[in-house]
């Protein structure tokens, strides 16, 4: 008989799986998560959107994404939520999630870094449901570290016609041209068709043609990508509201660093607002409260 272990252990990526994620800077899982958990984030979810909270963050930081009602049919992006819901941080915390981000970052520990609800209208001509391309380490110029990742968990099937996430294949790879202190704000903050081209510089400079990978993902199941692989949306051409999560995760050995513009001022994330301090008074992007740790190799 097949034990829960062995169960457990079929569902994390094969050498095989890793080797691929190392080469193309993303991987899609097998099914993490049972259709009552994905069904259980979408109840909670709305209870959420309805002003369900288990706790209020203590105050809001300058950059927050934070959709309200009075927002309208946009693009929905709420920050934190695994702070602020624990019906959805309690499946956001399966530790078989985690353990497979461990895996692919090849790290003995994996901590939360942020999570932020999606909710994309079926209105395809909204201009806020195009996710211009981008990449994630750009926004975590505080972090030392350049194995963290992201989980994209839709709550249902997933294709191109819901706006699907998708991934510039082996872009985690390439060698950088262009960036400059304004690739430190968020892509809802700057110009789509810059960024278009910052990507297709990127592309020409490494030698490379921009292969787009929509990603297919059946409910259950979860797209992972590396921090510095491009990615974006476009728009929800379906008759239902694509619902997601997006998980960032960073490894063990992630620490804050003062990272300084141009003009002097420093780089500030969200978490520098709210974590605690370490010894040497800097953020501690380890702080339980904000950045719990979801996998460690003597969990197991």
């Amino acid at each position: 008989m097949v034990t829960a272990i062995e169960l457990e252990e079929a569902l994390l990526p094969s050498d095989e799986d890793v080797r691929w994620y190392a080469e193309h800077g993303w991987y899609l899982s097998k099914k993490l998560f049972t259709d009552h958990e994905v069904d259980t984030l979408v109840e909670a979810s709305e209870a959420f959107y309805a002003g369900a909270r288990s706790r209020h963050l203590p105050h809001r930081p300058p950059t927050l994404a934070y959709w309200e009602p009075s927002a309208g049919q946009v693009q929905r992006h709420n920050d934190y939520v695994h702070y602020e819901s624990d019906p959805i941080a309690a499946i956001l915390r399966k530790p078989i999630l985690a353990a497979v981000a461990a895996r692919l970052a090849e790290a003995d520990e994996i901590r939360l870094f942020q999570s932020t609800l999606i909710y994309k209208p079926p209105v395809a001509a909204e201009p806020t449901n195009l996710v211009p391309w981008h990449f994630d380490r750009h926004y975590w110029q505080t972090c030392t570290s350049d194995r963290m990742l992201t989980a994209f968990i839709p709550f249902h099937d997933c294709d191109e016609s819901m706006g699907t996430i998708t991934m510039v294949d082996g872009s985690h790879l390439w060698r950088e041209v262009g960036a400059d202190d304004s690739t430190t704000r968020h892509f809802a903050h700057r110009d789509p068709a810059q960024l278009e081209q910052l990507l297709h510089d990127n592309a020409r400079h490494n030698g490379q043609r921009v292969r787009k990978i929509p990603m297919i993902i059946p409910k259950g199941h979860v797209s992972f990508h590396h921090c510095r692989t491009y990615h974006g949306s476009g728009p929800n051409r379906s008759d239902r509201p694509r619902r997601a999560i997006s998980l960032h995760l960073q490894d063990g050995d992630n620490q804050y660093r003062r990272r300084v513009l141009n003009d002097g001022s420093l780089v500030r994330y969200n978490h520098d607002h709210l974590v605690r301090r370490d010894a040497g008074g800097d953020p501690d992007y380890s702080d339980p409260e904000f950045c719990p740790v979801l996998w460690r190799t003597s969990m197991k």
